[in-house]
């Protein structure tokens, strides 16, 4: 809640869901893999030194590619890439019902760059709180919204009458559901590539999910806010 971590990895489904949306990465997307890139001057590595070669998007993915994801990164552009940390909600509070809701630190979109996008495509140079990261996350994959976290569902009195109800409105929908499936469906197939063993399949959703109107906004671009 209150403490603050480069989030790494766990990130770049953040990055893969915003570039999927633009529509600047498809699964037919492919990238190659030195083992490092050079970025303004700066030599950044990938964890398999020797490099991965060529991937496709999946294959990326379950790589878990530093390359790849900054190149994924650069498809999308250093304003758009930012408007989605903000829409993702990274910028802000959670809104959760606890005490010292913090936020990270990253660098403004004035001054945001070249160098910091690439850092920021494979989660690091820039701070969340976990429940900023989890939040942000299920966004990705829960079909498409950005929704409050909470502990507490409601309070009721001694007479069973309900004195206040947590509100499930979504605040903001982010990426598409569309995009949200795809996301899922490269996670489940890209980590089993990666691990060697059968792909892990996700249960169907227990139930649909509410068909609330998402609090007003108003994100820039093509940023799915309604």
């Amino acid at each position: 809640v209150n403490d603050t971590y480069e989030p790494g990895s766990t990130f770049k489904i953040l990055t893969l869901a915003t570039a999927l949306e633009e529509g600047t990465v498809n699964l037919n997307s492919t990238f190659n893999c030195t083992g490092s890139i050079k970025v303004d001057g700066w030599t950044i590595g990938c964890s398999k030194r020797a490099g991965h070669g060529t991937q496709n998007l999946t294959q990326a993915v379950g790589n878990s590619c530093n390359p790849a994801f900054i190149n994924i990164g650069f498809s999308v552009g250093t304003d758009t890439f930012h408007d989605y940390m903000e829409a993702f909600g990274l910028f802000d509070p959670t809104g959760v019902d606890l005490q010292g809701d913090a936020v990270g630190i990253a660098a403004s979109k004035d001054a945001f760059t070249q160098l910091d996008l690439a850092a920021y495509s494979f989660g690091q140079n820039f701070t969340v709180t976990p429940l900023q990261m989890i939040t942000a996350q299920a966004a990705c994959i829960n079909g498409d919204y950005l929704y409050t976290p909470y502990l507490v569902d409601k309070e009721i009195d001694s007479d069973g009458n309900v004195i206040s109800q947590h509100d499930a409105t979504p605040v903001r929908q982010v990426v598409s559901e569309e995009t949200s499936a795809t996301v899922r469906e490269i996670l489940e197939a890209g980590y089993g590539l990666a691990s060697g063993a059968a792909p892990f399949k996700t249960p169907p959703l227990a139930k649909p999910f509410p068909a609330a109107t998402p609090r007003k906004s108003s994100w820039p671009g093509s940023l799915k806010a309604i």
